[in-house]
C-alpha cells in the first residue's frame, strides 16, 4: 500500500514576503534559496532545494501542503486510491512540477478544502550544503521530513479517516483536554515516519487553518539561543519553554509575521511501528509552555494544547 512518507514542503500565503524572508532567516535560521519568476520565496533547511515556498497572496495562512511518496509508482497508486474514494485528483502539469522543483505530482483538496499535493523526486542540493545565516547546528529532517504541522479542521472524524485511510498515515496518540469547564477538546496526532507526529489537528472554527508548524533543532542550545534572541529583538513569544506530554519535545512557541505560530524545539521522541501502541493524554505539556502573549492576541489564534 502506497503511503505518504513525509511532509516534504509547505506553501505559505503571506502579506509581506520581504518581512517573511527577514523573519525566516534572521530568527528561525532558515536559508533563503532564491525566488521564482512570480516572486515566491524558497526557504531551505537541509539538503532539499526548499522546505517552504512563501507566496505574496495575502491570506497569512497555509497555501498548500506537499506530501512526499517514494516514486512514480507510489504516486500513481495514491492517485488511484484517492479517485476510488471520490476525491477529485488532478495530474500535475510540467509547469507545476517545475514550480515545486519535483519530478511529478498530483493535486487535490482534503476534506477541509485545504489544497494538498503528493509528489516524488524533489530537487536536492548535496553539492551546496545547507548553511544557516545564524550560528546554529541545523535541523532534524532527513527521512522525518520538514517537521510537523497542526491544523484546525471542520470535522475531526472525517479528517482522521482521510489521512489514515487514504494517505496512509498512522495514529500516534490522542489528547483529550478540558478547554473550558465542561468542554473537552480532542486532538489527533499522526506519523508517517519515525517522527512522533508529522500532522495533528483538532476540530474548531478558527481564523486560520494553520495553528503552527514545528522546526526541530539539532541542539537544545539552539532552542535556548533562539528563545533569547526573540526576547532581545522583541519577536512575540506566544508560549514559553516547556515539554510536551506526547512527543516529549522541549520547545517554545513564537509568533510569525502572519499571526500563526512556530514551535521551535529539540529532543522529540520517535516512533517504532513494530512496538508502538496508540496512547491517550489529558494534558498537552508535562511542564511549561505557559502563555506569554497579550490576552487579546492570544485569543485570536488560540492554541489547542
Amino acid at each position: 500500500m502506497a503511503n505518504v512518507t513525509q511532509l516534504g514542503y509547505l506553501g505559505l500565503s503571506v502579506s509581506d514576503v520581504d518581512e517573511w524572508e527577514r523573519f525566516a532567516t534572521q530568527t528561525l535560521g532558515l536559508q533563503a534559496n532564491g525566488r521564482d519568476a512570480d516572486g515566491a520565496l524558497f526557504l531551505r533547511m537541509d539538503e532539499y532545494h526548499h522546505r517552504f515556498i512563501v507566496h505574496a497572496t495575502g491570506k497569512d495562512d497555509v497555501a498548500y501542503i506537499g506530501w512526499e511518496v517514494v516514486d512514480e509508482q507510489a504516486l500513481r497508486a495514491m492517485a488511484d486510491r484517492l479517485r476510488g474514494a471520490g476525491v477529485a485528483v488532478q495530474q500535475g502539469t510540467p509547469a507545476q512540477a517545475e514550480a515545486r522543483r519535483v519530478v511529478g505530482l498530483i493535486t487535490f483538496e482534503d476534506p477541509n478544502h485545504l489544497p494538498s499535493e503528493v509528489f516524488y523526486g524533489p530537487l536536492m542540493g548535496f553539492d551546496t550544503p545547507f548553511k544557516s545565516p545564524r550560528a546554529i547546528s541545523g535541523f532534524e529532517t532527513g527521512v522525518m521530513g520538514l517537521g510537523h504541522i497542526v491544523l484546525a479542521v471542520d470535522d475531526l472524524e472525517q479528517s482522521l479517516q482521510f489521512y489514515r485511510d487514504l494517505l496512509g498515515m498512522r495514529i500516534s496518540d490522542f489528547i483529550h483536554r478540558e478547554a473550558a469547564p465542561g468542554a473537552r477538546r480532542a486532538m489527533a496526532f499522526f506519523h508517517c515516519n519515525p517522527r512522533h507526529h508529522t500532522l495533528a489537528f483538532y476540530a474548531a472554527r478558527a481564523p486560520k487553518r494553520l495553528q503552527h508548524f514545528m522546526l526541530q533543532a539539532k541542539s537544545i542550545d539552539d532552542v535556548g539561543a533562539t528563545f533569547d534572541l526573540c526576547q532581545d529583538r522583541g519577536v512575540p513569544i506566544a508560549r514559553g519553554l516547556g515539554r510536551h506530554t506526547n512527543d516529549h519535545m522541549v520547545s517554545f512557541y513564537l509568533r510569525t509575521p502572519s499571526g500563526f505560530e512556530v514551535e521551535y524545539g529539540w529532543g522529540g521522541r520517535t516512533v517504532d511501528d513494530t512496538i508502538w501502541q496508540v496512547q491517550h493524554h489529558t494534558k498537552g505539556s508535562i511542564w511549561g509552555h505557559r502563555s506569554l502573549a497579550m490576552p487579546q492576541v492570544q485569543e485570536a489564534v488560540a492554541a489547542p494544547r
